[in-house]
């Protein structure tokens, strides 16, 4: 959320944000029912100062031994006018926090201007990138293997679900423990296990909702939802807090499925396992000093760049444009992985600078000294990584002409020292 003093202030910038991310303006909505609500406190606080008087003048009027008839009806009369205004200032700031849920973050002036990925930046590369003659795509891999199976879980549950088998359930286990472990022993992350459900200021705190209610699943006739990403329960974990200054910078990370309904993919992504309705994805989230955010951005790519860089993958970083960006982030660079089937890289962890947008949404604050004003955190998160699309990875550029699929080094000891899956 952004503050109202800003949109104030900078309402072309407002709503330039809103042309440059795609969505709708309701800057005007803003701005109409910001000066209502300020009109009705100026009125309030004149009425109220009045209904502070008469009180008194009635006080005295009953010391001296004098009728107050006329003073009383007129409290009354005045106590009904600011019930009736303190009703409407309700409703004008249900309508006022609305429209400012509605408005996206305002992007950070390195982030270049485009309409969508075709227009986003690669900014390095890691890795050589290889497809020889035998590669299959992942899915035939794990069918040849007996690895994956799509149709019993089609079968279970519906399209785009999945059932791990044997060492492919393995495999994703080991992932999952050996991202944890990178992340924790090598980057200071405190690991959580937190709710995979989270309820409808949560989804709020880090901006899904309002907007992307229509891609999440809803507990029937509750105010819950399945996490489309520990993003949203680790972060909303310090809503409404006022955190002290040595609490900064606290890094969390976890492991949970994450469910979308995935409602703008139909036709993509048929086959395998990079577009699900359930998916598995280790999560770190930073909250850190406003002045520190974007260095903590670089460290945050790095953590998620040496998941990779331990198990060997090709990849590439891409600074992605205005269009591409997201309705929270002021900056966000994607990870993409190398799949050999698709002739190009794939992402496999967004990491992203909220500066203080989601901390105003969720009222997360920090005090930096004993006394001094309460600060809003700004807040980051990255995937570290996308556990499904990484086997997916595994299995695509660690194959063998003979069908098997070469364990990564890192992974091996996680396997009892196994060289191949076969």
């Amino acid at each position: 959320m952004l503050d109202v003093k800003y949109i104030r202030n900078n309402p072309d910038e407002a709503r330039k944000a809103c042309v440059q991310k795609g969505e709708d303006d309701h800057v005007d909505e803003i701005l109409k029912y910001d000066e209502q609500r300020r009109k009705i406190l100026t009125d309030l606080e004149v009425l109220k100062n009045k209904r502070n008087t008469v009180s008194k003048e009635i006080g005295q009027l009953k010391k001296e031994g004098h009728d107050a008839q006329d003073k009383i009806a007129e409290m009354k009369e005045v106590s009904d006018k600011v019930k009736e205004m303190d009703d409407e200032l309700k409703k004008v700031d249900e309508q006022l926090n609305y429209h400012l849920l509605c408005i996206p973050n305002i992007p950070n002036p390195d982030v270049p201007v485009g309409d969508d990925d075709e227009d986003n930046q690669v900014v390095k590369q890691v890795g050589e990138p290889v497809k020889k003659d035998y590669f299959k795509p992942h899915w035939e891999v794990a069918e040849n293997l007996n690895l994956l199976d799509f149709k019993r879980a089609g079968k279970v549950t519906g399209t785009r679900f999945v059932n791990y088998v044997g060492d492919a359930a393995r495999l994703e286990r080991a992932l999952i423990d050996f991202m944890i472990d990178v992340h924790v022993t090598e980057h200071g992350y405190v690991e959580m296990m937190p709710p995979f459900i989270a309820n409808r200021d949560s989804m709020t705190g880090t901006g899904q909702l309002p907007k992307f209610e229509d891609d999440m699943y809803k507990l029937e006739d509750m105010e819950y939802f399945l996490i489309p990403t520990a993003e949203v329960t680790l972060t909303n974990l310090y809503r409404d807090e006022i955190l002290p200054g040595d609490f900064l910078p606290r890094y969390l990370v976890a492991f949970t499925p994450c469910f979308r309904k995935e409602a703008g993919a139909h036709g993509r992504d048929t086959r395998g396992l990079i577009r699900q309705h359930q998916f598995n994805k280790v999560e770190m989230v930073k909250f850190v000093e406003p002045e520190k955010s974007y260095q903590e951005l670089d460290s945050l790519v790095a953590n998620a760049e040496r998941v990779l860089q331990l198990l060997e993958l090709p990849y590439q970083i891409s600074l992605m444009c205005t269009g591409d960006l997201g309705f929270a982030a002021a900056k966000k660079y994607d990870l993409e992985v190398w799949l050999p089937s698709y002739d190009t890289y794939r992402e496999i962890s967004s990491c992203s600078n909220f500066e203080d947008f989601q901390a105003r949404r969720a009222n997360i604050r920090y005090r930096p000294e004993e006394g001094e004003k309460a600060r809003f955190v700004h807040t980051l998160n990255g995937s570290g990584l996308a556990v499904g699309r990484t086997l997916a990875a595994i299995l695509e550029n660690y194959q063998n002409p003979d069908g098997t699929v070469t364990i990564p080094e890192v992974l091996k000891p996680y396997f009892n020292g196994r060289d191949v899956i076969s």
